[in-house]
């Protein structure tokens, strides 16, 4: 008897300490992400399934052929470049700015924000600035070109050095913080018990910083998907992305509703990887628990 009202017996809650705050604090971010981003998505999702009356005018009715056409082999193989390169920009960008992280955060003390700091300033100016000066390096009259034979702009390699050297920053950001925040004296233990620094860094220093890479992999990924300028300006038209066809689309043709599909489609294609990260994270954070 005492078991089975040991059994019954209600548990206690355990109290919380954590500070309460009211439910309306969140009310000036919900208007913002309303007005600004469920509100033209609302009217981009009108616009898609439109119909075309002329230029720049719109019959409001309910129609998927636009879908239909994104479908097409022209715009098909667009979106399969823009993956590719922002993939392929992603994995370059991950290459150079995990090494650049790891020596700051491992290596530096007295000058680690100087560091910082320097990785951080090319936000100071525009981005449309950054992108001309590049080209600028890249000229076909210019250094590089003539003295040492580098001929890349207008090409798509141009395009991979635009997307990388503006988005580095992006990348190093979260990476610095995840090695900041590790314990290095696991490394000096592991090391102490006989494994080599390559196998300490795959077992302990990279899987610690896993969670940072991804995110911050993710955070150039997905604006390298959605460039504009730089396809623009290095690639001069030749190597266009999907956001070009999108400005072209809206702006030279005024074909609203076909431009609405193609932004969709793109943000669909982006929603699997952003997917897939949370189901990552989830598991990290659970993994870590």
């Amino acid at each position: 008897m005492a078991a089975v009202a040991a059994a019954v017996k209600p548990t206690k809650k355990r109290r919380s300490f954590a500070p309460k705050y009211p439910a309306w604090l969140t009310l000036p971010s919900l208007l913002y992400y309303g007005i600004f981003f469920l509100g033209p998505m609302a009217i981009l999702a009108v616009f898609s399934v439109s119909l075309q009356s002329g230029f720049g005018s719109v019959e409001y009715t309910f129609d998927t052929g636009q879908f239909a056409q994104v479908n097409d082999s022209l715009y098909i193989s667009v979106f399969e470049r823009t993956l590719l390169m922002a993939a392929t920009g992603s994995l370059v960008t991950i290459a150079v700015g995990y090494p650049l992280a790891y020596w700051m955060a491992r290596y530096l003390s007295t000058y680690k924000m100087l560091a910082l700091l320097l990785v951080i300033v090319p936000f100071w100016t525009s981005f449309l600035i950054r992108t001309y000066a590049l080209k600028i390096i890249l000229d076909s009259h210019g250094y590089l070109a003539q003295d040492l034979g580098i001929d890349i702009l207008y090409t798509k390699y141009a395009v991979g050095v635009g997307l990388v050297y503006n988005y580095l920053p992006l990348f190093i950001l979260p990476v610095f913080a995840s090695l900041e925040r590790m314990d290095w004296t696991l490394i000096e233990a592991a090391t102490d018990l006989g494994a080599r620094p390559l196998t300490a860094f795959k077992d302990i220093t990279l899987r610690l910083t896993l969670p940072g890479v991804v995110t911050g992999g993710l955070l150039v990924f997905i604006p390298m998907c959605g460039e504009y300028i730089i396809p623009n300006i290095l690639g001069g038209g030749k190597f266009e992305f999907v956001g070009n066809i999108i400005g072209d689309t809206f702006g030279d043709a005024q074909n609203w509703p076909f431009g609405s599909a193609l932004s969709i489609s793109l943000m669909a294609a982006l929603s699997v990887f952003v997917v897939i990260y949370i189901m990552f994270a989830t598991r990290e954070e659970q993994f870590g628990a």
